[in-house]
């Protein structure tokens, strides 16, 4: 472990987020045990927090502050009068399929037809942008779902790949003025991406399609 750093806080109990051989472990420290621990080297702490931490907290956490439950009360939107556009990179298929699957079960619970979706599939998540805005210029669409899944690998491509989607699909729908919506995951390892290629809620081409289905129908409320 490079360079540990301990901070010393005046109260019984200090959360901690520590880094050992590439894996985070969160765990509590009582103020004896911090005090403790200041004394030792850094081999002997890597050694004592790691006999100290029994379970490694591996599970995702849901950062989200509300449940589906919430918005029950709201009356369902439909889709029926909407066309969309689906664009899904090949790239990691066997998780981009669940995606689109989670997409279509959506746009299906919204009472949209068959013949109101176009799918397109793109070689990777880099080429989703362009074929988004070509897909958006079309003018045949209302809102274009945009998915794919980008794994964190060993070099920066991660960084770029994921920054340049992002930016692309936010620069085409400010250039057309027709919604996209991001469906496209972006993990650190292949387990953050299948916890979100999941069902319903837990499946973000699920959540994108739902989303996609809500600004149709406020844009043609409001806008036109």
């Amino acid at each position: 472990m490079d360079n540990p750093r301990i901070h010393t806080k005046e109260r019984e109990e200090t959360f901690y987020s520590c880094v050992f051989a590439d894996r985070s472990f969160v765990f509590f420290v009582t103020h004896n045990v911090m005090h403790q621990a200041t004394t030792l080297s850094r081999r002997k702490l890597a050694s004592f927090v790691a006999a100290t931490i029994l379970n490694p907290i591996t599970r995702t956490l849901n950062l989200r502050i509300d449940n589906p439950q919430d918005n029950d009360n709201r009356e369902p939107l439909s889709g029926k009068d909407f066309r969309f556009a689906i664009v899904a990179s090949r790239w990691n298929d066997s998780l981009v399929t669940r995606l689109v699957d989670g997409a279509l079960q959506a746009l299906k619970e919204a009472a949209v037809g068959d013949d109101s979706i176009e799918i397109y599939r793109v070689p990777g998540a880099f080429e989703i942008s362009l074929c988004a805005l070509k897909a958006a210029e079309s003018g045949k669409f209302d809102a274009v779902i945009c998915l794919g899944v980008i794994i964190r690998g060993d070099t920066p491509h991660f960084d770029f790949i994921a920054a340049t989607t992002a930016h692309g699909i936010t620069d085409a729908a400010l250039k057309t003025g027709v919604p996209l919506l991001f469906g496209v995951i972006t993990a650190d390892n292949i387990n953050q991406a299948t916890a979100r290629a999941g069902a319903k809620q837990d499946n973000k081409g699920y959540e994108a399609a739902v989303a996609a289905v809500e600004v149709a129908n406020l844009y043609k409320k409001s806008f036109r």
